[in-house]
């Protein structure tokens, strides 16, 4: 077919070169145009502009060149704007979206989605209309979201099966498209507040916004991002809070009396709340506090696993750790 093709992102430019692969003649690619990034604020061009220029294509950044393209069919993957009905009216478009709609219309479905909990999320190809991500779907597939899956992994994923469904709809025809139902939610872009780590809430919540990407906490008045971090095991975290006790004294009586490290009742149960054994207070770690690589929650600690201090590259938890050189009592977030 002769297809237009608006998009921005590295999943839209993944989509574009599928296309081209499967024989579409690609009369236009429309995306943003080159935004100033980094330290240096050299012009950087989106993912889909250098997928463009490398396939040969023509590149605008004003859809409404559409119109003289010559194209039978617009094809929009993650494009950021909103299309003015004016242009559909001349050119007929599909949206490929990375939700089960009409859950998560907007700007950052797949984020949403990992931040709200889902189970699972999906891809729907939608006939476009000029409202957010309402027109009526020609097709959706389901796709289970990890445990552990980052919201940049998972987004690559989806775009693997939407392109699938995308091309064998050029292929086969598409069918009548049918009205969305069910309740609407909304997908606006997660903001650096909500990315913020505040290690009083508790592991679950946590994990969640660090598999979103760019998490952030602070580490002697520094940033500090958090790529990387897991739910720590039930006996490492029971061996975070015993060396902290240990370590600001607390700890020594439940020693010395002989008890073996595989005690847990003279420690409390394994997110370091309660009583032990002889009336005694097991110590939990603080919210933030660091003991190795575990950071105490709200409701016990997770694992450190990959992080990026301010100026410098991203790098394992431990390799961190060992430059820094961290001191009794010193938290995250202070």
């Amino acid at each position: 077919m002769k297809l237009a093709f608006l998009g921005t992102p590295l999943v839209a430019a993944q989509v574009l070169r599928a296309l081209v692969d499967a024989g579409h003649d690609v009369r236009l690619v429309v995306t943003r145009r080159d935004a100033r990034r980094g330290r240096g604020g050299q012009l950087s061009a989106s993912p889909v502009k250098l997928a463009a220029t490398e396939l040969g294509l023509e590149v605008a950044y004003d859809p409404a060149a559409v119109a003289g393209s010559g194209a039978d069919l617009g094809v929009v993957v993650s494009y950021g704007r909103i299309i003015k009905p004016e242009l559909l009216a001349l050119v007929p478009m599909v949206n490929l979206h990375f939700s089960l709609l009409p859950r998560w219309r907007g700007a950052a479905p797949v984020e949403r989605a990992v931040l709200a909990g889902d189970r699972e999320t999906g891809v729907c190809v939608m006939k476009l209309d000029e409202g957010l991500d309402t027109g009526p779907l020609y097709e959706c597939q389901r796709v289970s979201i990890g445990d552990d899956e980052r919201a940049e992994e998972l987004r690559w994923r989806l775009g693997e099966v939407g392109t699938a469904m995308l091309l064998r709809l050029l292929s086969e025809g598409f069918p009548e498209p049918v009205p969305q139902s069910g309740e609407p939610t909304y997908a606006a872009k997660v903001g650096p507040g909500e990315l913020h780590l505040d290690f009083a809430l508790p592991s679950a919540h946590l994990l969640r916004v660090i598999r979103v990407g760019k998490a952030w906490t602070t580490f002697r008045g520094r940033r500090l991002i958090v790529h990387r971090a897991r739910s720590a095991p039930a006996e490492l975290l029971r061996d975070a809070i015993q060396g902290a006790a240990l370590r600001s004294g607390l700890g020594g009586a439940a020693t010395k009396s002989g008890q073996s490290r595989g005690n847990a009742s003279a420690r409390g149960p394994a997110n370091g709340l309660g009583n032990g054994a002889g009336g005694h207070s097991a110590r939990a770690l603080a919210p933030g506090e660091l003991a190795g690589e575990v950071v105490g929650t709200g409701d016990g600690g997770i694992l450190l696993l990959e992080v990026q201090p301010e100026g410098k590259g991203r790098m394992s938890a431990s390799e961190w750790l060992r430059g820094a050189r961290v001191r009794e009592g010193e938290r995250l977030g202070e």
